[in-house]
C-alpha cells in the first residue's frame, strides 16, 4: 500500500485497518500491532494509534490491560444498532433540507449518477463511498452543525461498509434507491421525512 498523505493520514490508517478486518486479514479475536502497521506503512505510531482508537469507539475493535488491542466478533445485530439513532437523525435532517433540496438537488443527483455506474460495475467501494456522501450531502444541506456532528459521530461510512461488505442480503440497485429520495425532494413531498427514514432502515443489515 502507498504510504498515506500527510493530510489525512487517520483517516487513511483508519481505511487500512477497517479494509483488513472487512476482507479478513485480521480475523474476530486476532491482535492488531500498532507498531507493525506503522512500519508497514512507513508512518509514526501517533496516527495508527489516533486510527485505532477511532475504531474502539465504534465498537469495532476492542482493547484490554496486557492483550493490547484485537477485532470484535461483530454480528448483524451489532451493526443494526446504530441504524435507527443514524434514522432519526436523517429524518431532522431532511425536514430541515427539504427547501434547499427542492430547489436545488444537484448535489445527491450526481451522488446518484455515481451510484448508477457503480451499481453497473459491481464496485463495492464506490457504491459505499457515494451512497454516504448522498447522505451527508442531506445532513449538511440541512444547516445545523450540533446535527452534523452527531451524525458523523456514528461512523456512518463504517457501518456502511460492513453492511454492504459482509451483510448486505441480496444485491440491490443502489442508485434507484436514492433516486426515489431525490424524487421525494422535487416534488416537496411533506413526508420526506419519514420517507428518508424508512430508507435509512431498511439499509440495517439482516440476519
Amino acid at each position: 500500500m502507498t504510504p498515506p498523505v500527510v493530510h489525512s493520514l487517520r483517516e487513511q490508517i483508519r481505511e487500512h485497518i477497517l479494509e483488513g478486518i472487512v476482507s479478513g486479514r485480521w480475523q474476530p479475536g486476532e491482535r492488531i500491532v500498532e507498531r507493525r502497521i506503522a512500519v508497514e506503512l512507513k508512518v509514526s505510531q501517533t496516527p495508527v494509534r489516533e486510527a485505532l482508537r477511532e475504531l474502539e469507539s465504534l465498537q469495532l475493535i476492542e482493547s484490554a490491560p496486557n492483550k493490547g488491542v484485537r477485532v470484535r466478533n461483530l454480528t448483524a445485530d451489532d451493526l443494526k444498532e446504530s441504524y435507527p439513532v443514524r434514522a432519526g437523525l436523517e429524518q431532522v435532517a431532511a425536514e430541515l433540507a427539504a427547501g434547499r433540496l427542492a430547489s436545488d438537488p444537484a448535489a445527491l443527483e450526481r451522488e446518484v449518477a455515481a451510484l448508477r455506474e457503480a451499481d453497473r460495475t459491481g464496485d463495492g467501494e464506490a457504491q459505499v463511498r457515494h451512497t454516504v456522501a448522498f447522505h451527508r450531502e442531506i445532513v449538511q444541506a440541512a444547516g445545523n452543525a450540533v446535527l452534523l456532528h452527531t451524525w458523523e459521530s456514528l461512523g456512518v461510512e463504517v457501518w456502511t461498509t460492513l453492511s454492504i461488505r459482509w451483510f448486505s442480503p441480496e444485491p440491490r440497485s443502489h442508485a434507484q434507491d436514492h433516486q426515489e429520495i431525490v424524487d421525494a425532494f422535487r416534488r416537496r413531498d411533506p413526508r420526506i421525512g419519514t420517507l428518508l427514514k424508512t430508507h435509512v432502515l431498511s439499509c440495517a443489515p439482516r440476519v
